[in-house]
C-alpha cells in the first residue's frame, strides 16, 4: 500500500475533510495538496533510514511518538503540542526549514492553494503521515525491526516507503 492511500485509508475522508475545512479548502484541493506533500514526506523519510541507524531510529519514534492519535481527531494534530510535534517531525524528515519550504512552494504551484496555507498544514500532515506509518506497520508491536531471514517491521515499512515514491521527484532547491 502506498503511503498516500494509507493515510487516506487511516485518517478516513471525514478526518481529511476537517482538515482541509479548517483551512478553507474543499476536498480536492486537500486531495491535490497530499498529493504533493506526503511523497515528499515519504521522500524524507525514506531517505533517513537509509542513513546508518536510520531505520532504528524510525522504528523508536514509531513505537513511542504516539504519533496514531493525530488520526482520530484532527483537533489533535491542529493542537499547538500537535503542531510542534509536526515541526519537529518536519526538521528531522527534511533537515531544514529551506526543504519545508520548497514543498509548500511546489505543492502550491502543483495544487492551486497558496503556500502560507500549505506551510500551514505541513506539521498537521506530517504528524498524520507518522501515524499512518505507525498505525500501518503496527510499530507498538513487539515485532522485530529486522530479522536475519527477511521480513519483520523495517521490512514492512520499506515496502511502504518504496511503494509510496514511484512518481516523485527531487525537490527544487531556491536559487
Amino acid at each position: 500500500m502506498d503511503l498516500l492511500k494509507a493515510l487516506a485509508s487511516a485518517a478516513g475522508s471525514g478526518e481529511l475533510q476537517q482538515l482541509g475545512s479548517q483551512f478553507g479548502l474543499d476536498s480536492s484541493s486537500v486531495d491535490k495538496v497530499l498529493g504533493q506533500v506526503v511523497p515528499a514526506l515519504g521522500r524524507g523519510v525514506q531517505k533517513n533510514t537509509q542513513a546508518p541507524g536510520g531505520i532504528e531510529s524510525l522504528l523508536g519514534a514509531l513505537q513511542k511518538g504516539g504519533h496514531d492519535r493525530y488520526l482520530g481527531d484532527i483537533s489533535a494534530a491542529a493542537s499547538q503540542a500537535g503542531i510542534a510535534d509536526g515541526n519537529k517531525i518536519l526538521g528531522h524528515v527534511f533537515g531544514s526549514k529551506d526543504v519545508s519550504r520548497n514543498v509548500a512552494a511546489q505543492a502550491s504551484q502543483a495544487s492551486g492553494v497558496s503556500g502560507d496555507v500549505i506551510k500551514q498544514m505541513l506539521p498537521m500532515i506530517a504528524t498524520m503521515v507518522m501515524g499512518t506509518l505507525s498505525k500501518n506497520t503496527n510499530a507498538g508491536s513487539a515485532m522485530p525491526a529486522q530479522s536475519a531471514g527477511g521480513g519483520g517491521l523495517g521490512d514492512m515499512l520499506s515496502s511502504m516507503l518504496d511503494l509510496s515514491l514511484i512518481h516523485i521527484s527531487e525537490p527544487t532547491r531556491p536559487a
